[in-house]
């Protein structure tokens, strides 16, 4: 059955959807999950596939496919974006053959995926966690740190929460379908910085960019600070001059010709 047929109403759905579309070994409803211009990223061969260009390697790869897919814990989300980590294991125990894990990160449009990045780790191949990557004292896998940064980034760069004035970090843990615990280990191991200074990271990028505007919108400095998510001018200042070495109005002059 193709997605856009099933009108489905939740990141589970499509999970769901996609995984049996691998196991049941269909080339086509895996490519279905995909919009037009949608594209595969195979992380562990470093290779980029379109929509079509997938599907055809699929047919061969199906051929000589003796492996069932099953998702691992929780699917998280955010309005544009899934991750969830996956096992794959030997349709017969019997044979002599290995399992191996990985997780991926869904980007959407609407139903269908405009990006599908696969990270994976197959026994005596060099992998996700063997990239010199180690966050063993967040508590989380490689996998499971890869696919929470990733949907972070989104969280951020895409559906920019940071706008939210009141954004916390049990309302981001909650936007992203995790705990509190897991969102602050990703932000400390993933980018060494507490959760206040990585929200205000992407407030002081934002703002950065409306003071270099020659006609901006904001002309008041507490206008552009609080239309960035910040609620008071101190802690704007003090956080932007951290960021850039000077003050917002200094920076203003700076870049207004």
């Amino acid at each position: 059955m193709l997605l856009r047929e099933t009108r489905l109403g939740s990141p589970d759905d499509f999970v769901k959807s996609y995984v049996a579309a691998w196991n049941s070994q269909d080339a086509p409803a895996v490519a279905d999950h995909f919009s037009e211009n949608g594209t595969y990223i195979d992380q562990g061969d470093a290779r980029v596939l379109t929509r079509q260009s997938l599907a055809e390697h699929l047919v061969d790869y199906f051929s000589d496919d003796s492996y069932r897919y099953e998702v691992v814990g929780d699917v998280l989300f955010s309005d544009k974006a899934i991750a969830f980590q996956y096992r794959v294991v030997p349709l017969d125990p019997s044979e002599d053959l290995q399992g191996w894990g990985g997780a991926e990160f869904i980007e959407l449009d609407g139903v269908l995926a405009t990006r599908i990045s696969d990270y994976y780790r197959i026994p005596g191949r060099r992998g996700l966690s063997n990239a010199g990557k180690s966050y063993a004292k967040s508590g989380l896998n490689d996998e499971a740190m890869e696919m929470l940064l990733q949907s972070l980034k989104t969280v951020m760069e895409v559906d920019e929460a940071f706008l939210d004035p009141d954004l916390s970090l049990p309302k981001l843990a909650e936007r992203l379908n995790t705990s509190v615990n897991h969102v602050s280990q990703a932000i400390n191991a993933g980018h060494s910085m507490s959760f206040f200074d990585y929200i205000n990271r992407f407030r002081v990028a934002e703002a950065a960019k409306l003071l270099r505007q020659k006609e901006c919108q904001f002309p008041a400095i507490l206008d552009v600070a609080l239309s960035v998510g910040f609620n008071s001018t101190s802690t704007f200042y003090t956080a932007f001059k951290k960021a850039t070495g000077q003050t917002p109005a200094q920076y203003r002059r700076a870049h207004s010709g």
